[in-house]
């Protein structure tokens, strides 16, 4: 059972202090001979520009209650999911074992191979294009993406990118207020 500091791996979970598990019904199966060997940075926030609250939680699990805020509305029959998310203060909440496919990229494509759902896996950060993350979340970051590529080697650094690169004509996440060089410089591989 690989880990990193007090965090686990075990059957495509983690496990550890910090982590929830909410089942998101928004997955399938990865095809008997994808290797996961990409990680993508997303950010997400709701309603946009606002946190805590619940929501990316409440859609990702199909329960959130569109006449809670006018934005919602946009989102309803929407079915998505990420693997993981990490809040503002850390605290992750995983969706989807690593080794299912989560719903998080949609149309896109890396190095001319396109589906990247199918071989990769999607961490959101709670936040926005244009406000700062928190020194939590890239903390938090940093172990997850560590204790990934010990599992999953072909993760390499190569293979970590923004939504914005594999759907640059769509996405623009995980945006400028992203600092990648502070989140490699605390990766040792």
């Amino acid at each position: 059972m690989p880990e990193f500091a007090d965090l686990t791996i075990e059957k495509g979970w983690l496990g550890g202090a910090d982590v929830q598990r909410l089942e998101s019904p928004n997955c399938e199966a990865r095809h008997q001979d994808a290797d996961i060997e990409l990680l993508v940075i997303h950010n997400i926030s709701l309603p946009p520009g606002e946190f805590g609250g619940g929501y990316i939680e409440q859609l990702f699990t199909n329960t959130l209650d569109i006449t809670q805020h006018p934005f919602f509305v946009e989102l309803d029959g929407l079915k998505v999911s990420a693997h993981v998310l990490i809040a503002r203060d850390g605290r992750i909440t995983q969706f989807v074992p690593f080794t299912a496919q989560a719903w998080h990229a949609g149309v896109s494509c890396f190095n001319g191979r396109k589906s990247c759902n199918d071989f990769s896996i999607g961490i959101e950060l709670e936040g926005t294009d244009t406000l700062s993350y928190t020194a939590e979340q890239y903390d938090m970051l940093a172990r997850v993406t560590h204790l990934l590529h010990e599992v999953y080697p072909a993760i390499t650094r190569q293979r970590i990118v923004g939504h914005s690169d594999i759907a640059p004509e769509r996405k623009t996440d995980p945006g400028e207020s992203f600092d990648w060089q502070h989140y490699l410089d605390s990766l040792n591989f």
